[in-house]
């Protein structure tokens, strides 16, 4: 019988950048230690900021807690729209890729690390030392994940691409989003891992379902050796599993005890 009493809090906030309210779902341990870390958790394409509550976060991290496998932790996933979290557009709009889908266009890249960090961190860690930030995601949320991580090599000490939505190459379906091919190329991470000079600190880890209908194990394997031949520290899994919330619901402590330092 769980024992452990965390909670999920839901806040809602007038985003400057995107001119709307957009919102954060947070788990918050019984109690914060005197120094913690925090984790963004980011949901994919079609989710919002309920994905902790969809993959039944809370209940891994209580387990976890409770049997000291893992250390208290700050857990955040903010509304991200179906954004890929880039800054796609100066003005906020929705467009439809090549299939009809609506697809969010703005300032979402700058949204998550100007207005969603400060506004978390302000608020819970104002009496807490912030110990580690991590970020990680799944499917759009481990694309954006990595490539936040990549293009800002200061913020985060390790980071989670979870079948991670990483093509290998520029089609229709993007244009929605990123217009061209350079712009592409600016946010795509294993580009930004050929290209750029990267944190040799930080800790990355991949992992894709052996059925992923987007294939997407092929671009965790190509990203992973060229994370390892520039010496960074990288895992890389294929679990049992296909693209959906069951798969990252089914493999979630592996990613907790990735996150605390435990594996």
């Amino acid at each position: 019988m769980m024992i452990y009493n965390s909670t999920i809090q839901n806040l809602t906030f007038n985003s400057r950048l995107l001119n709307k309210e957009m919102a954060v779902q947070i788990y918050l341990p019984s109690k914060l230690p005197s120094s913690c870390s925090v984790l963004y958790f980011l949901h994919g394409r079609s989710g919002d900021e309920n994905f902790l509550r969809d993959i039944g976060l809370q209940q891994t991290m209580d387990r976890l807690i409770e049997k000291q496998l893992i250390e208290p932790m700050v857990v955040v996933a903010p509304r991200m729209d179906n954004s890929r979290g880039i800054n796609s557009s100066i003005e906020v709009e929705i467009a439809k890729d090549s299939r009809g889908v609506e697809v969010n266009r703005g300032r979402y890249e700058d949204y998550f690390i100007s207005e969603v960090i400060p506004l978390v961190e302000n608020k819970f860690f104002d009496q807490c030392l912030m110990k580690d930030r991590y970020v990680g995601g799944a499917s759009a949320g481990g694309y954006a994940a990595l490539h936040y991580a990549f293009r800002h090599p200061s913020l985060f000490s390790k980071v989670g691409g979870h079948m991670p939505a990483l093509d290998l190459s520029f089609d229709l379906e993007d244009l929605c989003y990123f217009n061209d091919l350079e712009i592409w190329e600016k946010y795509d991470p294993i580009t930004i891992a050929q290209t750029s000079i990267l944190n040799m600190d930080v800790k990355v880890y991949l992992d894709a379902g052996d059925q992923d209908e987007g294939g997407f194990y092929e671009g965790c394997k190509v990203l992973a050796n060229v994370l390892l031949s520039h010496g960074v520290e990288v895992q890389n899994h294929i679990f049992d599993g296909h693209h959906n919330l069951a798969y990252i619901h089914r493999n979630l402590e592996k990613y907790m005890l990735f996150y605390s330092g435990k594996s």
